[in-house]
């Protein structure tokens, strides 16, 4: 591998704290962030236990012990090998936009994976109107297969009851469990767990507007390691543990996929925009984004000074939003970073960094404090050049449907 990523356990070994620095173009109190100078080494703990996933019950979930100790593997790390790992998708609006029709959609290979499933199905995501999708379900429920629902309260079980919608008042009429998180805070992932060996994540919510009006995208990984850190994250949720109650396990949410680094990092318990801070501060050559939601301070700046430092620095802002005052699109242009509004007139809902052509971080994190330190999110972070090149592929689809920054926006200092 060319570039180890930087990982969580960077932040149990942090040599130093780094003061919160003020936006010059908003009044926002920015929360705290950690970074360090030197990435930690890339490691996978090794163990002779296989990893047994208990089943979901109403019994609260009792965690592995988490210190501020660092886990230093003494073996090699765990490679594991596998034929085609991985799957990414990205909706189209431009070509695929009707939901009466499936075919080529990101609808249409969800299904697929419901079809397929043999003993469990385990959702964790923000908001549901897809009928076929419910279908798709309850027929997995009658045919056995455990079928379970952890979604948002607003934006899943109440708008349930809003016009279109229905689709999990279907569920449980068939008998499938759904819960919601029953807070403010939002359980804001897009995750399902398939029969504890596959994972689908990434920033696409399972309704007709994410899939055929907004731009997302989609990462599916065949990993039992990896589906027993969302499967007890979704163990977690179902039990009742949010926000801080919840523990980080991250020291076991890391595997090797033929030769592939992939991290797995939860909010708010593995405090992602750390990570992100630190793995930026890193590239040495480009950086690419896509942002629904930027007004983290810290790590625009970080993306700033490493321009500054002649890394190639670009990025995709919403257009929704991105002119107001919590917004980064002003430090970016003010800096004279390139950064543009998207051209859909839905939404870039995408969350996405691409660093150094070869590492991809994804999932639903927006990049927001309230992301970060109250949501329920996950992300994916990898270090992959053929993946990494399809994102690039998608970013540069979407950077030339971009319109330049109005300078009548914003009054730089």
């Amino acid at each position: 591998m060319k570039k180890l990523l930087v990982s969580f356990l960077l932040i149990s070994t942090l040599l130093a704290a780094c003061e919160p620095v003020a936006s010059p173009y908003t009044p926002v109190t920015q929360i705290p962030f950690f970074a360090s100078e030197t990435p930690a080494p890339f490691i996978v703990p090794v163990t002779d236990t296989p990893l047994v996933i208990q089943p979901v019950t109403d019994t609260p979930l009792i965690p592995p012990l988490v210190t501020d100790i660092p886990i230093v593997a003494t073996e090699p790390p765990v490679i594991v090998p596998v034929d085609r790992w991985w799957d990414v998708y990205f909706t189209d609006p431009l070509v695929i936009n009707n939901p009466d029709v499936l075919s080529g959609s990101i609808e249409e290979k969800l299904i697929g994976f419901i079809n397929n499933a043999q003993t469990s199905i385990h959702i964790a995501s923000f908001e549901f109107n897809l009928t076929p999708v419910a279908e798709a379900l309850i027929a997995a429920k009658n045919r056995g297969v455990d079928v379970k629902w952890m979604t948002d309260d607003k934006n899943g079980l109440e708008y349930d009851t809003q016009p279109g919608r229905g689709q999990f008042s279907l569920l449980i009429a068939s008998g499938i469990e759904v819960k919601d998180d029953a807070r403010s805070a939002l359980m804001h992932n897009k995750f399902w767990v398939f029969d504890q060996k596959i994972v689908w994540t990434g920033s696409t919510n399972i309704t007709s507007n994410g899939i055929f009006k907004q731009n997302n995208n989609v990462l599916v990984i065949r990993s039992t390691e990896l589906a027993f850190a969302y499967e007890r994250e979704f163990q977690e949720m179902w039990n009742g543990q949010f926000g801080p109650r919840a523990p980080s396990t991250v020291n076991n949410q890391w595997a090797i996929l033929d030769g592939t680094p992939v991290q797995v990092l939860f909010s708010p318990e593995d405090k992602i925009v750390s990570n992100l801070i630190a793995l930026v501060k890193d590239a040495q050559v480009s950086i690419r984004f896509l942002a629904f939601s930027f007004t983290d301070y810290p790590l625009a700046q970080i993306m700033i000074d490493r321009a500054k430092a002649g890394v190639d620095v670009k990025g995709v802002f919403e257009t929704f939003g991105s002119a107001s005052p919590n917004s980064e699109l002003q430090t970016f242009f003010c800096a004279g970073v390139p950064a543009r509004q998207d051209g859909n007139g839905s939404f870039l809902h995408d969350k996405l960094i691409i660093v150094d052509n070869s590492i991809v971080v994804t999932g639903s994190l927006n990049f927001s404090s309230n992301a970060d330190d109250s949501n329920e999110e996950n992300v994916v972070i990898l270090e992959n050049a053929e993946i990494a090149a399809l994102y690039l592929q998608e970013f540069e689809k979407l950077w030339n449907q971009t319109q330049d920054v109005d300078p009548a926006l914003f009054k730089c200092q």
